[in-house]
C-alpha cells in the first residue's frame, strides 16, 4: 500500500452546535463550507480537508442508515489516506485479517473510499480523492 498523503480528518460528533462552537470560537477555526450539519475548511494549513462530521451522516456514509449500529462501537474521529488503488489497498487490509465496515466504493461527493475500525476506535479510510490531485 502506497499512503500518498492525509486525505481529511474529522472529528464524529454527537452535538454539532456545540462542536462547531469549541472549533470555531475556542479554537478560532473557520469553516467556509457545509453540507447539512457537516462544516469543514480546505484552508487549515497542514491538512487537506479538516471538518466536523456528524455521527448520524457519518453512519449513513457507511451502513445507509442514519443510526450506528449498536454492536459495532461508535467511532470518535475519521481520519482518510490517500492511496493510488482502493480497491487493492481494502484487498491488502482484509488480507492482514482487518474487518471491513465496506469495501471500496464511490461516493456521491466522487470519493472512492473503503472504510474500518481502527483499534482505537477512529473511522479510518482508505481513499482516493480526485478533488485533492493536482489536475
Amino acid at each position: 500500500m502506497d499512503v500518498q498523503f492525509v486525505t481529511s480528518i474529522a472529528p464524529i460528533v454527537r452535538d454539532a452546535e456545540a462542536s462547531r462552537s469549541f472549533y470555531s470560537d475556542g479554537l478560532g477555526l473557520g469553516f467556509e463550507g457545509q453540507d447539512g450539519d457537516y462544516v469543514f475548511t480546505h484552508e487549515l494549513e497542514g491538512a487537506k480537508h479538516f471538518g466536523l462530521w456528524p455521527l448520524s451522516e457519518a453512519a449513513n456514509a457507511c451502513f445507509g442508515t442514519t443510526v450506528w449500529p449498536a454492536e459495532i462501537p461508535v467511532p470518535q474521529a475519521s481520519i482518510e489516506f490517500e492511496v493510488a488503488d482502493v480497491a487493492a489497498a481494502a484487498a491488502e487490509l482484509t488480507a492482514k485479517g482487518h474487518r471491513l465496515i465496506h469495501g471500496a466504493r464511490t461516493e456521491p461527493w466522487g470519493q472512492i473510499t473503503a472504510r474500518l475500525l481502527s483499534p482505537e476506535g477512529l473511522l479510518v479510510a482508505v481513499c482516493y480523492s480526485p478533488a485533492f490531485r493536482d489536475p
